[in-house]
């Protein structure tokens, strides 16, 4: 049986995630390397956990984040459905079973705004965990006075966090912003898309999505 630990440690899969974040930083984009896939994955499995889907699950959960932008290998257009692609190829050489590739390549094809929809528990797992990662750390960029909207969102979140209620029925991400970087319009301007991602993929989780800025709910 494949485990994420067996995707994790392959030389083969760091060099497409090495080389697709290459990529994206000659494009100007933010961080899409081993930071950003590792914390998707917990993220996937935490959610997946709380919900109460099963161990397994939760490791294709893993797996489908941390392969999730390596069609960013060959084209930031479309690059869902690339990754899907090549996440297909990968994992059956690997031999994986084919309802769990399935699984994976669905969630992967999915997880983008514009064509992806939660059309699974781990499709929507990914997308809530993909669309909330926002944080200082992701920027690239070191000149402050050069920052695009992009940049200035970003380093302007000193602290995020997933938070599922006890009872499972609301999904919080709780953003702490340092408003001399960003205001809360910039982060709605563009980041609408991905949150209307985060509140129908909660939707098709049998929960409700919400937004803390600040202290103060905005969704």
């Amino acid at each position: 049986m494949l485990r994420f630990e067996d995707i994790k440690n392959s030389e083969t899969i760091k060099t497409y995630i090495r080389k697709a974040d290459e990529s994206l930083i000659a494009l100007g984009f933010t961080e899409h390397s081993f930071a950003h896939v590792g914390l998707v994955a917990r993220n996937c499995k935490m959610i997946l956990s709380e919900l109460g889907y099963s161990e397994r699950e939760q490791e294709i959960g893993c797996i489908a984040s941390y392969l999730h932008d390596i069609g960013n290998l060959v084209n930031r257009v479309e690059h869902s459905q690339s990754g899907a692609i090549m996440a297909f190829r990968i994992l059956n050489e690997k031999k994986m079973a084919a309802d769990e590739i399935a699984e994976i390549v669905t969630a992967i094809g999915n997880h983008d705004e514009g064509t992806g929809r939660p059309v699974s528990p781990i499709a929507a797992a990914l997308i809530i965990a993909d669309k909330s990662d926002v944080r200082r750390s992701r920027v690239r960029n070191r000149d402050e006075n050069s920052f695009d909207i992009h940049d200035r969102v970003n380093y302007s979140v000193r602290e995020s966090k997933l938070i599922i209620s006890e009872d499972k029925k609301t999904v919080t991400l709780v953003l702490d912003v340092d408003t001399n970087y960003s205001s809360v319009m910039d982060y709605f301007e563009i980041f609408m898309q991905r949150m209307i991602m985060c509140r129908n993929a909660a939707a098709a989780l049998g929960m409700i999505f919400k937004l803390t800025i600040n202290g103060q709910s905005l969704i």
